[in-house]
C-alpha cells in the first residue's frame, strides 16, 4: 500500500478560521494514525489578499495547537517549494501539456461577451453555462488570434459523460458533466485558477487522501477532470462537515470567537483546542469526551467521522478548557496568567516587586475554579486592586447593623493574631465562634464579602494570609463604615 500523504493548504487571506483548524486537525490525525506524511502548502495565488502576516499567524496558530508538518514552508521537502506563488513553472508546464493535447484550449471571449451571453440565458430562465464557441476553433485561428494581440484565458476541455468517484465519508458521488461547463483554468491577466492549481499540486506532491471541508465538494469533479487529462492518479476524497453556531449558520464572528488565534487571546488552552476540534464531526463511541493527543492519534479513523453539520458548543468548551486547566501543572498555569494580566495592564512592574510572590499564590487558589486564563483578571480583583464593588446578593444580606458586631470581633481577633497563617486563623475564629456562642459560618460570609466583594471564594483564611493583615483590617473597617452610614434595615 503506497504511503498516506496528506496535505493543509490554507490561504494567507486572513487568520486561521476553527474550521480551518480542524481541517488541519483531521488531516494530521490520519497522517500520524497511518504513519503518513501530512503537508502543509501556503495557496497565496490571491495575490491582493494574500498577506504574509497572515501566512505567519497560520503557521503559529497551528504550532501553538501542537500540529507538526513532514513537509512545508521553512522545513522544505521532496516536493517543493510549498507556497504556489513560487510554483508557477510547474503550473506553465502542466498547461501546456493540456493545450498541446487537445484537452484544453484558448478562449477569446471577452467579459462583455460572456456577459450578454449569460443575460441572454437567464432572460429565458435557465442556468448559464459557457456555450464553448471558443473549443473548436483551429489552432491556427487560435494562434492568429493569439498573435494579434488580443487578451485570452485558458478552458479545459469537459468531455461528455460524468464523474463518479468514492467520497470516504459521503459514499458514492456522481455530477453529470451536462452541470459543468468548459472552466477556466487560467484567466486572461495570466493567474491560475484554484482548481487547477490546487489539482497540480497535490499530483505533483503524491497527495494520497484530500481531505477537505465538504463547501469543497463541487470543486471535487472538476479536479477529477484535471487528473485525469493529465495523465495524474486520482487520490481518494473525504469531505468532513461544515462547522454552523447555535442558529445552524456556518460559524462566524457574530456568534463569537472564531479564529484560533482569538481563542488563544481568550485563555483556552491548546490541549483543549485540539480535544474539542477532534469531537466536532467526529467520534469514538458516542460518549467519550476526553482524548490526550496520542490517544486521538490511536482512535482517530475517517469511518468514524459524521456525514452532518457540527455546531460549535462554546459551553463545552469552556468545560474541556477548566478540566485541561485544572489538570496542567500550577507553574504552566502561573506563568500564562501572569502573561495574560500582564497583556491586559493589570500589573506592571511596580506590582510585580511587592506582590510578585503573593500573586502566585493567589493564582494557585483560583486555578480550580478557572475555565480560561482570561478569567484571572475577574477572579482576582480583590487582589490586583481595591475593593469597591460588592456583591449585590450580599449587601442585600450583610449591608445590615447586625453585622457590625460580627466583623469588629473579626477585627480584634485579626488583629490579635501573631501567627498569621490560614490554619491558625481559621482555628482562632472557629475557637472566637464557641466563646460568644455564635456560628463560625456568621464570621465567613460576611468577612468574605468585605475582603473580596464576592459572596464566593477560594478558601477564606487562605486569601486572608496571602492579603495581610493590613489590606484585610482596612477592608473590615470600610465595610463597618459602609453599614453605619447606610439607611437602617432588618436582615434578610
Amino acid at each position: 500500500m503506497a504511503m498516506v500523504r496528506v496535505r493543509f493548504a490554507p490561504s494567507p487571506t486572513g487568520y486561521l478560521h476553527v474550521g480551518g483548524a480542524r481541517t488541519a486537525l483531521f488531516n494530521w490525525l490520519f497522517a500520524r494514525h497511518s504513519g503518513g506524511k501530512f503537508i502543509l502548502r501556503i495557496e497565496d495565488t490571491d495575490r491582493e489578499r494574500s498577506k504574509p502576516e497572515y501566512e505567519e499567524a497560520i503557521i503559529r496558530d497551528l504550532q501553538w495547537l501542537g500540529l507538526d508538518w513532514d513537509e512545508g514552508p521553512s522545513i522544505g521537502g521532496p516536493d517543493g517549494p510549498y507556497r504556489q506563488t513560487e510554483r508557477a513553472s510547474f503550473y506553465r508546464e502542466q498547461l501546456k501539456k493540456l493545450v498541446s493535447a487537445g484537452n484544453a484550449y484558448h478562449c477569446f471571449c471577452t467579459y462583455k461577451e460572456l456577459e450578454a451571453e449569460r443575460a441572454a440565458v437567464q432572460a429565458v430562465g435557465k442556468s448559464f453555462r459557457y456555450s464553448g464557441k471558443c473549443r473548436n476553433l483551429t489552432p491556427e485561428e487560435a494562434e492568429a488570434k493569439r498573435k494579434s494581440g488580443l487578451p485570452f484565458s485558458v478552458r479545459l476541455k469537459v468531455p461528455e459523460g460524468d464523474t463518479t468517484f468514492k467520497d470516504l465519508i459521503r459514499g458514492q458521488v456522481t455530477v453529470e458533466h451536462s452541470e459543468i461547463d468548459d472552466f477556466i483554468l487560467v484567466r486572461s491577466g495570466g493567474e491560475p485558477t484554484y482548481n487547477f492549481v490546487a489539482a497540480v499540486d497535490d499530483a505533483l506532491m503524491r497527495i494520497s487522501h484530500v481531505i477537505r471541508g465538504d463547501d469543497h465538494l463541487s470543486n471535487t469533479p472538476k479536479q477529477i477532470l484535471i487528473y485525469r487529462a493529465l495523465d495524474f492518479a486520482v487520490p481518494q476524497f473525504a469531505h468532513i462537515p461544515l462547522i454552523l453556531g447555535a442558529d445552524r449558520t456556518p460559524l462566524s464572528k457574530r456568534h463569537g470567537a472564531n479564529s484560533v488565534g482569538e481563542f488563544k487571546r481568550q485563555g483556552y488552552l491548546p490541549e483543549a483546542m485540539m480535544n474539542y476540534l477532534a469531537l466536532l464531526g467526529w467520534s469514538l463511541d458516542g460518549k467519550t469526551e476526553l482524548f490526550s493527543k496520542d490517544e486521538l492519534i490511536k482512535r482517530f479513523s475517517l469511518e468514524r467521522v459524521v456525514k452532518s453539520a457540527a455546531c460549535f458548543d462554546y459551553d463545552k468548551l469552556q468545560w474541556l478548557n477548566g478540566h485541561y486547566i485544572r489538570e496542567a501543572d500550577e507553574e504552566r498555569i502561573y506563568q500564562l496568567c501572569l502573561e495574560y494580566l500582564w497583556d491586559a495592564e493589570a500589573i506592571n512592574a511596580d506590582f510585580m516587586r511587592e506582590g510578585g510572590p503573593a500573586l502566585k499564590r493567589m493564582v494557585g487558589t483560583v486555578k480550580n475554579s478557572l475555565k480560561t486564563i482570561s478569567d484571572v483578571g475577574e477572579q482576582l480583583t480583590y487582589f490586583l486592586g481595591e475593593v469597591h464593588t460588592y456583591d449585590p446578593q450580599g449587601l442585600e444580606k450583610y449591608l445590615v447593623p447586625g453585622t457590625v458586631p460580627i466583623l469588629e470581633e473579626a477585627v480584634w481577633v485579626l488583629e490579635d493574631s501573631l501567627d498569621f497563617t490560614a490554619m491558625t486563623l481559621e482555628e482562632r475564629f472557629r475557637q472566637n465562634a464557641v466563646k460568644k456562642g455564635r456560628k463560625f459560618a456568621e464570621y465567613v460570609h460576611p468577612m468574605r464579602l468585605a475582603i473580596t466583594g464576592k459572596s464566593s471564594s477560594p478558601n477564606l483564611f487562605e486569601l486572608i494570609e496571602i492579603l495581610g493583615k493590613g489590606r484585610c483590617i482596612v477592608r473590615l473597617m470600610r465595610f463597618i463604615q459602609m453599614i453605619k452610614h447606610s439607611k437602617p434595615k432588618e436582615a434578610v
